[in-house]
């Protein structure tokens, strides 16, 4: 193996753990309500496609939105990714992963949860800033639990007086 063989494998692992982190980051954005981090992982035009759950979204300021919507007005939340898999091409990748993400509330009843399983495919491209997601589309494979925390999470956001997006 050739010096600039063994270099070019080396930029391709290091592509394919960017991208990895990513995916991470962006989980960490969501459980964090960290909105600045979310916007580092989406291009600005990016679109963000979650079904039934969230809706397609398109732009990073509407999805940053949709994503406010959805966990601020709850106590906590938890997304874990695994099973990643990353096609690099030059400026170019395909990401997919499996999401579990657990969401949970506190209500005077107990505790509600609602749990999604499914997986994440994603368009990726190579910025001057890294890498950022271009296109994410999820594809819900099963959910558990109370739905409506989400609704009740936003009235929580009415009576706190909150506004969105943040």
């Amino acid at each position: 193996m050739s010096d600039d063989d063994l270099l070019l494998r080396v930029a391709a692992l290091e592509d394919r753990e960017a991208v990895r982190a990513l995916l991470l980051r962006y989980a960490r954005a969501l459980d964090s309500h960290d909105w600045p981090l979310l916007r580092t992982v989406f291009l600005p035009d990016a679109v963000a496609d979650y079904g039934a759950l969230e809706g397609r979204n398109d732009g990073v300021e509407e999805i940053i939105a949709a994503c406010h919507r959805a966990l601020v007005g709850l106590d906590s939340s938890q997304h874990l990714v695994g099973n990643v898999e990353v096609e690099v091409d030059g400026d170019a990748a395909t990401a997919s992963c499996y999401l579990h993400a657990q969401h949970y509330l506190v209500s005077p009843s107990g505790v509600n949860t609602f749990v999604v399983g499914g997986t994440y495919r994603d368009r990726i491209v190579r910025t001057p800033d890294g890498w950022r997601i271009a296109h994410r589309a999820l594809a819900t494979t099963w959910t558990d639990g109370n739905a409506a925390i989400f609704a009740q999470g936003l009235e929580r956001l009415r009576e706190r007086g909150e506004e969105f997006p943040p």
